[in-house]
């Protein structure tokens, strides 16, 4: 599970970055939507894209054999353009982000999150030790911060102690609960 997290921390915030830039574009309107845009992103990235990407990949793998080495490698580009595409299409449907240009606000942004995804598959692994680094100290830092504020109480209490619980109960109720107890 810590894993998931890690991964997915990691990657929200890359992608936080990504539609940053991609909001730069005057044809993009991202603004406080990028948080929750980034959050589709992520999803669609981990869980989507893989998806759509093997269905593009078993079409175009019927039909490889046809096709010379440029071809090939044309059809790949433009798989992948088509899967980062349609990745995009997700976001701003699902999302807060408005398109004001067909140009430059559906075509440009799959090119910036391909750069951007090339980016993080270098980094991958150092962006995610430090991601898994900073889990580490906070879940330290909650863990103790938990068990130094609850103090450990005697099993028994005795009269003092019951006298400080501040329970509104009189020490007659108190006696009374304490037979229950015995019998």
């Amino acid at each position: 599970m810590k894993k998931w997290i890690v991964r997915f921390g990691a990657l929200y915030v890359f992608n936080l970055v990504v539609l940053l830039v991609i909001g730069l574009l005057r044809s993009v309107n991202v603004g406080w939507g990028a948080l929750w845009a980034a959050v589709i992103l992520t999803i669609a990235s981990v869980w989507v894209k893989p998806l759509i990407t093997k269905a593009f990949a078993n079409r175009s793998a019927k039909s490889a054999g046809q096709r010379g080495k440029g071809t090939e490698t044309l059809v790949r580009w433009g798989t992948v353009f088509l899967v980062e595409l349609i990745v995009w299409v997700i976001v701003v449907i699902f999302s807060g982000v408005s398109v004001n240009n067909w140009f430059w606000g559906y075509l440009l942004p799959p090119i910036i999150f391909l750069i951007g995804w090339a980016i993080y598959a270098a980094i991958e692994d150092k962006v995610e030790a430090k991601a898994d680094a900073l889990y580490d100290q906070a879940h330290a830092g909650i863990t103790k911060s938990s068990t130094d504020a609850a103090p450990a109480s005697p099993s028994t209490p005795t009269p003092a102690t019951r006298a400080e619980l501040h329970d509104g109960l009189t020490d007659e109720q108190r006696r009374m609960f304490d037979d229950l107890g015995k019998s």
